[in-house]
């Protein structure tokens, strides 16, 4: 997690604290999804600080957080304590809230940092809600937090049952009880799976790499 500064001057935006090129190209969808959210935006310089600086940002999912930094500089958004709340979604050029990746571990180390609450795509919701002792609110678009952070819309939190959840996400066609023997291979692609990394099978032919894969 980081934090966020918004300083809103004149003329154009800016970026700062190493962002990745998915979060610079950030600046057209905010900007587009503030306007089409019945927002006036008018022309004039923002300047984004992404804190720390030494640390490479990464990824869509800062896109709601700006966005929300950028109106309450506008004073769009009232006044809000944001020590105990956090944001996460990448914003279409609509003003839509679309699902991001890696949403469980975010919200289990904003967990640890202290935050009550957690804004989330409502495609994400229900993966988010498996950590507990933190309120999950499903979004579904800018609009839609705005009036929620206004006091002007309420958004029930999610619940998750984690014991039906899991169940939900282990209907499967195939798994790996088809596979016969292999286990030190099996094992590798379970982590690989587990950690989103990739695996490549190195053997002679006839080894059964297809078998395992």
């Amino acid at each position: 997690m980081c934090k966020l500064m918004c300083q809103v001057g004149f003329h154009h935006g800016k970026l700062y604290g190493l962002p990745d090129t998915s979060v610079k190209e950030a600046k057209e969808r905010v900007r587009t999804a503030i306007k089409n959210s019945s927002v006036e935006f008018q022309s004039k310089k923002i300047v984004v600080n992404l804190a720390p600086a030494d640390t490479k940002k990464e990824g869509s999912s800062y896109d709601l957080p700006i966005a929300i930094g950028i109106l309450i500089s506008m004073e769009v958004i009232n006044k809000i304590e944001l020590d105990e709340i956090a944001f996460i979604g990448e914003l279409s050029l609509d003003g839509k809230i679309t699902k991001v990746n890696g949403i469980l571990p975010m919200c289990i180390e904003a967990k640890k940092l202290g935050i009550k609450q957690i804004i989330v795509p409502r495609e994400n919701a229900k993966e988010a809600g498996i950590v507990a002792g933190i309120e999950i609110i499903p979004a579904e678009n800018l609009l839609q937090v705005i009036n929620f952070l206004n006091r002007a819309e309420k958004i029930e939190p999610i619940k998750v049952n984690i014991e039906d959840f899991l169940k939900e996400n282990q209907k499967y066609d195939i798994d790996f009880s088809e596979v016969k023997g292999q286990e030190n291979i099996k094992r590798a692609l379970e982590v690989a799976a587990a950690g989103s990394h990739n695996c490549l099978l190195i053997g002679s032919p006839g080894s059964r790499k297809n078998d395992a894969g």
